[in-house]
């Protein structure tokens, strides 16, 4: 497993036009294939929640043994909040806490799954893309609720999954993980492909709606 270390580093303190600016910057670096390591063996989910009213965040990941999806490592980070909540803008509250989490961590996992979007964003660099690049790390977003693009029905049965479209590009898919269940909103965050992410996506499901990491790393963000 690779050690932390940032590829990109910029301002957290700044206007919501400057966060602006660093997406676009920023953007440009995403890659959209498959680059994993071979073999995976940790996969992680990562997860920021807030706390004092907004002012403290709380960023959780849990690392899972794969295949196995066993609890292996676990860390947690709170620092103080320094960005106001702006959609489009939430990595900017989240990931200063989430790298404080990572770097609590002996080593990188193999994967991150955040809770959020990956290119699925109106700037194509949701919390996924955002951290993937500023770690140059696979990275995928899982995300409960869409945020833009369109997309037909999806099939009833568990593993099925539609393209999520925007302004005629496929940026993510929509992905029934339950028989029966609403839909996740998958999309890939940096290193990764639309069908990889839902993919691995899948493969980190076991019985519930939301992948083992998701949970894990929710049950601690929320503690």
């Amino acid at each position: 497993m690779a050690r932390l270390e940032l590829h990109h580093a910029h301002p957290w303190t700044v206007s919501p036009r400057e966060a602006i600016a660093i997406q676009q910057r920023l953007r440009r670096f995403v890659r959209l294939e498959d680059d994993l390591p071979d073999p995976v063996t940790t996969v992680a989910g990562v997860d920021a929640g807030f706390k004092n009213g907004g002012t403290l965040t709380r960023a959780a990941v849990a690392v899972l043994n794969y295949p196995a999806m066993t609890l292996k490592e676990q860390a947690v980070a709170e620092v103080p909040t320094r960005f106001p909540y702006v959609p489009g803008l939430l990595s900017f509250r989240e990931i200063p806490a989430v790298l404080e989490a990572l770097a609590r961590l002996p080593a990188l996992p193999d994967l991150l799954l955040c809770d959020g979007q990956g290119i699925a964003h109106p700037r194509r660099l949701g919390i996924a893309s955002h951290l993937g690049v500023l770690l140059d790390h696979p990275t995928i977003g899982v995300g409960k609720t869409r945020l833009i693009g369109t997309h037909d029905p999806v099939p009833e049965e568990k593993g099925a999954w539609v393209p999520l479209r925007d302004k005629g590009e496929v940026i993510g898919a929509v992905v029934r993980t339950r028989s029966g269940v609403k839909p996740l909103y998958v999309s890939p965050g940096h290193r990764i492909s639309v069908e990889g992410a839902v993919r691995w996506v899948l493969a980190c499901t076991t019985r519930y709606k939301l992948p083992e990491t998701t949970r894990w790393a929710h049950r601690l963000a929320s503690a």
